[in-house]
């Protein structure tokens, strides 16, 4: 849909405040789908969950190229993240429990394929609408293309991802009272608020250069972080998940500061491609966290911090266009890479908790 927004803007004569209403729609959809959807996985099933989350993606997707007015289209922008964000929290939870004695792996290798499709999608999109294709038929197109997906989820065998309610323990809002699960909501959302940051605004911070640098650079970006996610998926389990993901998130936050300071064009963009690749493994290694600490809730777990990543995608990149016309945009991204900072240092406690509980529970067993 970004990748189409000129084209919708004029057959809906809107501007761009009416783009952000959608993609606010769009978001609510999203966090309702990712979180709803986990809940959903634990009474219901993950086939029928997946089968069905697909499904109402090629629906809203349907509606967006058929209906002919806006307010139909903002209201099929709802169901259209509903599937969405069921599906994205809901892939998450099953590559958990497919792979549990390699998370790490598993998750990097699924957000590649996500980093990807997110490369390549706009440059298809882009091309068939200057080969003069309606902006309409890609969108159509990419409904049809969900319905063998959908049939694919409800003849599959999943696990199922059910979880049997225990009301002694508290039921489904137990496990959100648990802090680890609070810090690695804190984690991701800081992380994706700064990803997500950097990526929709690297191109107007690099304003000395030309379009087509500014553009590359940020190819180079996403580039390199399906390169750190590729990278992280040979060597991320060896170590501990929530200190590796913390590491990266470090680095990452001192690349873009360099970035930011950087006494040439040319370095700027060198270490904003570092900082993507050190982004790489870290939303794939949080998932995996959440897993190795809540391995029989993974649809809940992954559903909700996909839930609050969209929360980070929708609350930090606005704030810098704000401030952008007060202070300036170099301050805007550093407050981007202070958000990774934050992001890997919650999760270097995480880590850090995580081995004082394991050696308490070897010292236990040892005096046993």
């Amino acid at each position: 849909m970004p990748s189409l927004i000129r084209s919708i803007e004029a057959d809906f004569g809107q501007t761009d405040a009416g783009i952000g209403v959608f993609f606010f729609v769009n978001a609510l959809g999203y966090i309702g789908g990712s979180m709803g959807g986990g809940f959903l996985t634990e009474r219901f099933g993950r086939r029928t969950v997946l089968t069905l989350a697909t499904a109402l993606l090629a629906a809203g997707l349907a509606g967006l190229a058929l209906l002919p007015t806006w307010e139909l289209v903002l209201l099929a922008a709802f169901p259209f993240g509903l599937g969405g964000g069921a599906l994205d929290g809901g892939a998450n939870g099953l590559f958990l429990d497919l792979y549990p004695e390699s998370r790490g792996r598993a998750l990097n290798l699924l957000h590649l394929s996500f980093s990807v499709g997110a490369l390549a999608s706009p440059l298809l999109a882009g091309r068939l609408v200057e080969a003069g294709v309606a902006w309409q038929a890609i969108v159509l197109g990419t409904a049809v293309a969900a319905i063998p997906l959908a049939v694919a989820f409800a003849l599959i065998e999943v696990p199922s991802g059910r979880h049997a309610r225990d009301p002694a323990a508290g039921g489904l809002t137990r496990i959100g009272l648990a802090w680890p699960l609070i810090a690695l909501a804190v984690a991701i959302a800081c992380y994706v608020g700064s990803e997500v940051g950097v990526s929709n605004w690297l191109v107007r911070f690099l304003d000395t250069a030309t379009v087509g640098t500014a553009t590359t650079a940020l190819a180079l970006f996403w580039g390199c972080l399906a390169l750190g996610r590729l990278a992280s998926a040979r060597w991320s389990d060896r170590f501990d998940h929530a200190r590796f993901a913390g590491v990266a998130a470090i680095a990452s936050s001192a690349a873009l500061a360099g970035a930011v300071v950087a006494p040439s064009l040319e370095l700027s963009i060198v270490l904003f491609g570092a900082a993507g690749f050190a982004f790489g493994p870290v939303f794939p290694l949080i998932m995996a966290v959440g897993g190795d600490r809540y391995p029989t809730r993974s649809a809940a777990v992954s559903g909700f911090l996909s839930g609050m990543a969209v929360i980070g995608s929708i609350a930090y990149p606005p704030i810098m266009g704000f401030l952008s016309v007060t202070v300036g945009l170099a301050p805007a991204m550093m407050g981007a890479g202070m958000l990774a900072l934050v992001c890997g240092v919650v999760l270097l406690l995480v880590g850090r908790a995580s081995a004082i509980e394991a050696a308490e529970i070897r010292r236990s067993g040892a005096g046993a």
